[in-house]
Parts: C-alpha cells; sequence; structure tokens
C-alpha cells in the first residue's frame, strides 16, 4: 500500500506519531519518504537519534507549524499521503487558553485542508478524540469542528480525486499526559489521585489506534468518520492496577471533564454503520454512491438512536487484565 509512497505525520513527534513512524518503517521499508513535522525541535533531535539518516535514508524531519499555511504547504510538496495528527489536546490547557487551542486545532486543521488541496497530496486521515462527541469541554468542541472540517472538505475537492477521512478514539495507553503515566509517577508517594470514582473511559493501545490509523489509508472513500470497538475501563481499576497499596483520594473533576465518554451519538445513529471491527459514520452528502459502499464493506446499519459510550461498554478491561496491558504496552518492567 505505501510502496513508493510519501507520507507526512503532522505532530510526528508524538506519542502516535512515533508509533505510526516505526510500524511504516517496518512494515513498508520500501516506502519512498516519511517526513515528521512537527514544531517541537528538541523532540526531533532526540526522534533524530532514534532513525539515523544512514540507516533510515527514507526519513526527514521538518520543523514547522500547522498554524503556518506557507509552511505547511512547503512541507506538502511532493507528499502522497497526510496522518494529522498534530493538535492542542490538554483539556484544563485548552480551557485557560482558549484561542490557542482553536489555532491550533482548527485553523490548524483548515490550513492542512487547503494546503492538501494545492499539492498532490492522495489521501488525508486526521485524528479526533471520544471528547469530540457531544463536548462539553473547548478541546473536544475544537476537534469536533476540526472534524466536520474534514469530511466537508471532499465536497469542495472538485477534479482533484483526494480523499479526507478521520479517526475517532478514546484514551491511547500510555500516551504523553493520559492517566496510567501520570498514576505510575503518583505511586512513588503512596497517594493517587481520582478525578470521580464512577468515572469510565475507553482504551485502545497505540498499535490500536496506528491499526485504524493504516485502515482508514487504504480502505476510506472520503468523508467516514471511522470509530473502533474498544473496551472500557473504570478509573478506579486503574489506580488499583497500578498501585493497590496506595491511598486513593477522590479530588473531584477537571474544567471540562466528562464523568463517562462518548464515540457515537444517538444523534448520530442515522448515519452509522457497523463496519465489524469498526463502525463509521458516514457523511450528510458523499461523492460516492451509498448501496455501493454498503456492498464493498457489507455494511449494517446501526438501529435508530444507537450510541456507544465509555458507561454503557458490553467489553470492560478487569483490573488483572489492566496490569498484562500496563506490562505490554506501557512498561515493560512493570510486576504484574
Amino acid at each position: 500500500m505505501l510502496a513508493d509512497k510519501s507520507i507526512l505525520i503532522t505532530g510526528g513527534t508524538g506519542s502516535l506519531g512515533k508509533a505510526l513512524t516505526k510500524h511504516i518503517l517496518t512494515k513498508y521499508p520500501n516506502v519512498k519518504k516519511l517526513v515528521i513535522f512537527s514544531r517541537d525541535e528538541q523532540k526531533q533531535f532526540e526522534m533524530a537519534q532514534e532513525y539515523p539518516h544512514d540507516k533510515y535514508p527514507q526519513i526527514r524531519f521538518f520543523i514547522g507549524d500547522v498554524r503556518d499555511f506557507e509552511r505547511v504547504k512547503r512541507a506538502l510538496k511532493g507528499i502522497d499521503y497526510v496522518i494529522h495528527a498534530a493538535a492542542m489536546k490538554h483539556v484544563p490547557i485548552a480551557e485557560y487558553n482558549p484561542m490557542e487551542c482553536v489555532k491550533t486545532n482548527i485553523m490548524g486543521a483548515e490550513n492542512i485542508i487547503n494546503a492538501c488541496l494545492e499539492t498532490s497530496v492522495e489521501r488525508v486521515v486526521a485524528l479526533s478524540t471520544d471528547k469530540a462527541a457531544a463536548p462539553v469541554n473547548l478541546y473536544g468542541a475544537t476537534k469536533l469542528a476540526s472534524d466536520k472540517l474534514f469530511v466537508a472538505a471532499n465536497n469542495i475537492t472538485g477534479w482533484n480525486p483526494i480523499k479526507f477521512s478521520v479517526v475517532r478514539y478514546g484514551n491511547v495507553m500510555g500516551s504523553n499526559g493520559s492517566v496510567i503515566p501520570f498514576f505510575m509517577k503518583k505511586k512513588k508517594t503512596g497517594v493517587l489521585p481520582i478525578t470521580d470514582a464512577t468515572m469510565t473511559r475507553f482504551n485502545i493501545s497505540l498499535q490500536g489506534g496506528v491499526d485504524m490509523v493504516m485502515h482508514a489509508l487504504e480502505h476510506a472513500w472520503g468523508g467516514e468518520i471511522f470509530v473502533p470497538k474498544i473496551p472500557s475501563y473504570k478509573v478506579t481499576d486503574v489506580a488499583e492496577a497500578v498501585g493497590p497499596e496506595c491511598e486513593k483520594v477522590v479530588i473531584g473533576i477537571r474544567p471540562g471533564e466528562k464523568i463517562h465518554e462518548e464515540m457515537i451519538t444517538s444523534s448520530d445513529s442515522y448515519y452509522t454503520y457497523d463496519l465489524g471491527k469498526y463502525y463509521t459514520i458516514l457523511p450528510a452528502t458523499h461523492r460516492w454512491k451509498l448501496d455501493e459502499f454498503i456492498t464493498q464493506f457489507n455494511a449494517v446499519q446501526v438501529p435508530y438512536g444507537f450510541k456507544y459510550n465509555s458507561e454503557e461498554n458490553t467489553e470492560w478491561e478487569t483490573i488483572e487484565g489492566l496490569r498484562e496491558l500496563i506490562k505490554e504496552h506501557v512498561d515493560p518492567t512493570f510486576e504484574v
């Protein structure tokens, strides 16, 4: 699929960007070029030590900000596929610095779209979040706006065969700023702060996120929002898995935080189809025929009023299972 293709990853020095880089270079060594686009020079320097040019001649490091249209456009010259992972994602920071979040997550998305339309990019996959479904915080609202921009971009391509799609998922296990690394650091103090004893979240591994992106790159027809079928966990179970000996103190939810997360709301159900491994929310208007899409993917429309949230999920992580996953995906030295 990626043979002789040039790929650019925005936010390429983040957790998912690095996982995508490792996956692509391992599975597709004949990729023509892989460009890591981000604004953090220190992270780029460190990543370049992991991928020296003499051993990985395909990789390039490109300093830039998605807020800067001209820089984005220059970076996209000669690129075939774009994976848009750059975002301002910390909920409390976004609440306190709202316009900075808007500039990166919304205006940055628009810059990516316009630059792709003006270059030779063939496919674009944008990363979303469960917080974009019925958002209650600014981060979620900006990602919902970003999702809408990428979906609608398929309607303004004209003669251009480019395809834009979105992948939406929950908490990535072990990613920067997520709850498991946070608890593992706090474990040393003997106290684990829990925002709410009833809180639940979706859980996906970094590889699961990578697999979704690759699926969308290969199979998207344009305008889909792909949603994985993944388990939930209780935050109290994560705390017990990480530090059974620790005191658990309830401190209250942070500004803009939900008790439970959603990935598909009941309002989305009219456009939502079950593809087997994934759900997909289809665009209200599209350039392709719905009956052909249904036939191609054996798609089954979900019942009207269907919703997919972390509280009412049918699949759950256990404390023992979480410990195994932490050892596998977060810290190999973790004692199960």
